[in-house]
């Protein structure tokens, strides 16, 4: 098994804490100045139980990497009951549950390529690509002089998601989501 910093774990991770699998859900950088080091905030799912539980992890630790099988699969569509992907090497489907994705839906876009985790041939998590690009439904109206302030509205994406973007992004926009982190990027 191989072992990675804790800086290096992102959402959709699969690693080994306490002799049980966790999938990690979010994973946040702090640092609190002039009180300590950095540590990592991670908020993670046991996948067998689905206990969730958060670690603070120092920045120099460690940490186990679960052995999976990682499988290129695409985003195809969803039907309503679950979430429909493709593997791209064998074109054999998998559906997965809405509470399996547990909020990463909101970034799926069909003919996204993401990489399914599987632990004993059964699939465990969903890794998203570090950014996906998503169109903007609905925002309020442009505020004139917008783009001079650091000031961010609510935008409500095509795949349901809500994102803070700045005055500037209008109704049609495509903008640049992180996947991680849920922020605004830049326009796409």
């Amino acid at each position: 098994m191989a072992k990675v910093l804790a800086t290096e774990v992102r959402a959709g991770n699969l690693i080994e804490w306490d002799k049980r699998v966790w999938r990690v859900l979010k994973s946040h950088h702090v640092h609190v100045g002039g009180r300590g080091g950095a540590f990592m905030q991670v908020e993670m799912k046991d996948i067998e139980s689905g206990t969730k539980r958060n670690e603070r992890i120092r920045t120099e630790d460690k940490i186990e990497r679960a052995h999976v099988e990682q499988r290129e699969m695409q985003y195809l569509y969803s039907d309503g009951s679950g979430y429909i992907f493709m593997d791209k090497e064998s074109f054999e489907q998998l559906t997965l549950a809405p509470e399996f994705l547990e909020g990463q839906a909101g970034y799926l876009m069909p003919s996204t390529d993401v990489q399914v985790n599987f632990h004993n041939d059964r699939p465990i998590g969903v890794q998203l690509p570090p950014t996906v690009i998503l169109t903007v439904v609905e925002t309020e109206p442009n505020v004139r002089g917008g783009t001079a302030t650091g000031s961010f509205k609510p935008a409500k994406t095509d795949t349901g998601l809500t994102v803070m973007v700045p005055q500037f992004v209008v109704d049609g926009a495509r903008i640049k989501v992180n996947t991680d982190t849920g922020e605004y990027i830049e326009r796409a």
